[in-house]
């Protein structure tokens, strides 16, 4: 199987090239990522735990999905996508917000994205992909955070990134 590009971008999120997805983890270059967060009615998150035999960050907690948005691809259609990939259902999707993190891992590796953050509705259990999804779960999003402060070491970086920057905007738009 070939490999995927992942797009290249500059601070303001312009397409600049594309390159080999592990390429731009090896050289940290910045790229256009996604970041899906799943809420029920009753305000809980859908988690995924990353599979076992993932490149970095293997079996760490993190958001409903995530990946790279492909070439001439939307950011509502990457989400849409991958959500049905990796956990089995689709959902309306809304852009929340975007933000840029670097975060290296001990593998060499280091993910440098221009996330886009989306939101989307979801009641029933997902069915998981186990190639990619390991385990998920639902949660309230201040047990999420209690549970990132006692336990940083079971969440992925982007996750917590994501939580500390935008807790207060994600609960305001889970209703």
């Amino acid at each position: 199987m070939k490999e995927e590009n992942v797009i290249l971008v500059n601070e303001n999120d312009e397409q600049i090239g594309l390159m080999p997805k592990m390429e731009a983890h090896e050289k940290a270059v910045l790229h256009r990522a996604f970041s899906v967060f799943v809420i029920n009615d009753k305000g809980e998150t859908m988690l995924q735990q990353r599979a076992a035999h993932k490149y970095h960050s293997p079996l760490l907690w993190t958001n409903t999905c995530c990946s790279h948005q492909r070439d001439g691809e939307s950011n509502i259609s990457a989400g849409k996508r991958r959500l049905e990939e990796e956990m089995g259902f689709v959902t309306e999707l809304s852009e929340l917000c975007s933000f840029i993190y670097k975060a290296p891992f001990d593998n060499g590796l280091t993910e440098h994205e221009l996330d886009h953050v989306m939101i989307g509705d979801y009641n029933d259990a997902p069915r998981i992909n186990t190639d990619e999804v390991a385990d998920w779960k639902w949660m309230k999003p201040i047990d999420i955070k209690d549970d990132i402060a006692k336990n940083p070491e079971k969440y992925t970086a982007w996750f917590k990134i994501i939580f500390e920057k935008f807790y207060e905007h994600l609960t305001k738009n889970i209703s």
